[in-house]
């Protein structure tokens, strides 16, 4: 068996050679030119002493950088119920797809001229710092007239390019509440569309937050990853690295999606943002220095972190 593991190991990671009871690759997180990526087969551990990356299921490895057949192949040798959480996931649930439509009086403020009616909404956008840029990326607009006349409108478009959803919000006092979002499930993965799924994702709490955090930012409209998690079921399937970036006030929230992605073996990093309100009150260069030193959590670290964030 041991022979067999060690064969998909070295189709996924290349020639290694033999250091006690270790196998030492090229790593294929960091690719450094020396083979410092140690893999303990009999125990499934693995380590880069480069770039630190580490674990205790090689399988997550294989997950991310081997072909189906090395993947099928590992499994064999792997006990089964280590893949009922990834099959109860996965299990087929018939859903009828969710389609939205934009409100009525919808008016882009990505295009060149805007309107005099959205000189109030880029003004407002402009404040919170947020360019050109962001409004093109995040396909925003607002309605002058309609049910969701004062507010700025950020749309979520589906893998598909289908309208799933969208964030309402007021740029002017006099409408209230300040967020009137549509009547719809918000069981959904915020932008799919442009979400690159080859690279790390950033979770936060609301619209605004991802805006400041980076094109690859997803989030969670106040919800949380379940099993019966949209989101959840997309991050696992395509064993994406998660930065977790939630609000200070949100810790216990926080603390319970955080082991529920390390359940499914994720890579996980906590961004700590201070004594911030949140993401999107912070300059955005702020929150990137806060990501660059985001920790990275392990089942061995997490209980020293739940007592830290409890204190």
């Amino acid at each position: 068996m041991k022979t067999k593991k060690l064969k998909i190991l070295t189709n996924v990671l290349g020639h290694p050679y033999r250091s006690n009871n270790e196998y030492l690759f090229t790593c294929p997180y960091c690719n450094h030119h020396k083979r410092k990526f140690s893999v303990n087969i009999d125990k499934g551990y693995y380590k880069c002493w480069i770039c630190d990356t580490s674990g205790k299921n090689i399988y997550r490895v294989i997950r991310r950088f081997g072909s189906s057949h090395d993947k099928s192949g590992w499994r064999e040798f792997t006990d089964a119920v280590e893949y009922d959480k990834l099959e109860d996931l996965f299990a087929e649930t018939v859903e009828e797809k969710q389609v939205v439509e934009m409100p009525e009086g919808f008016v882009s403020l990505a295009n060149k001229d805007v309107p005099p009616t959205g000189f109030a909404a880029r003004n407002y956008l402009r404040k919170r710092g947020i360019d050109k840029k962001d409004i093109m990326w995040w396909k925003m607009g607002y309605c002058a007239t309609g049910e969701y006349e004062g507010r700025i409108i950020i749309p979520s478009f589906d893998e598909d390019g289908d309208l799933t959803y969208f964030v309402s919000r007021s740029y002017d006092k006099k409408f209230y509440p300040k967020y009137k979002n549509p009547p719809v499930s918000k069981n959904i993965v915020f932008n799919d569309l442009f979400v690159d799924w080859s690279s790390d994702i950033i979770l936060v709490e609301g619209v605004f937050d991802a805006i400041n955090a980076g094109r690859n930012s997803v989030p969670i409209l106040g919800s949380t990853l379940n099993q019966n998690s949209v989101l959840l079921r997309k991050i696992v399937k395509e064993d994406a690295g998660v930065y977790v970036a939630l609000d200070p006030d949100a810790t216990k929230k926080e603390l319970e999606i955080i082991k529920t992605l390390l359940d499914f073996d994720i890579e996980v990093r906590k961004v700590d943002i201070g004594d911030n309100e949140d993401v999107g009150s912070m300059k955005k260069e702020q929150f990137q220095k806060c990501l660059e030193n985001a920790t990275l959590i392990t089942p061995d670290n997490y209980l020293m972190l739940t007592l830290t964030m409890s204190l």
